[in-house]
């Protein structure tokens, strides 16, 4: 098996990771919307998985994570949230999170839970958090 692949998803070519987030029962209707950027890991054998990041400063939101079903439990999630961190090291302090079922991993990879009211504003007035996310969904944050 050849090396993987970490690739920046060109806008406008979201239908495969649409699909994905879909059948993973992610929300997909910002996903055409300024401020987003998706990332995607491959292999020989082909897509492995996709994340997001969205905004811009200090503090981002990490969203999006899905990894194809017959791909799980390899360690392509993890590698796919380190591969983002270490993009971004440098320009975000810290990343934040939103999740209904995926705590515990986020927890294992350096997450610690927040308080959703110390949002910092722009993360606290993203979509994710007024609308997509339910207000039971675990927040998260990570110091990068």
């Amino acid at each position: 098996m050849s090396g993987k692949v970490f690739y920046e998803v060109p806008q406008g070519a979201y239908d495969t990771l649409r699909v994905a987030l879909e059948q993973a029962g992610l929300p997909t209707s910002d996903l055409d919307e300024p401020g987003r950027l998706f990332f995607g890991l491959s292999d020989d054998r082909g897509i492995i998985g996709y994340v997001g990041l969205e905004g811009d400063g200090p503090d981002r939101l990490l969203r999006s994570l899905v990894i194809f079903p017959s791909r799980r439990r390899l360690g392509h999630g993890r590698e796919l949230v380190e591969r983002l961190e270490g993009c971004v090291a440098g320009v975000v302090e810290r990343l934040h999170l939103l999740t209904t079922t995926a705590a515990p991993f986020f927890r294992a990879n350096g997450y610690a839970d927040a308080d959703r009211a110390t949002a910092p504003a722009p993360i606290a007035a993203s979509r994710e958090f007024t609308a997509l996310c339910p207000a039971s969904a675990a927040y998260l944050v990570k110091a990068l």
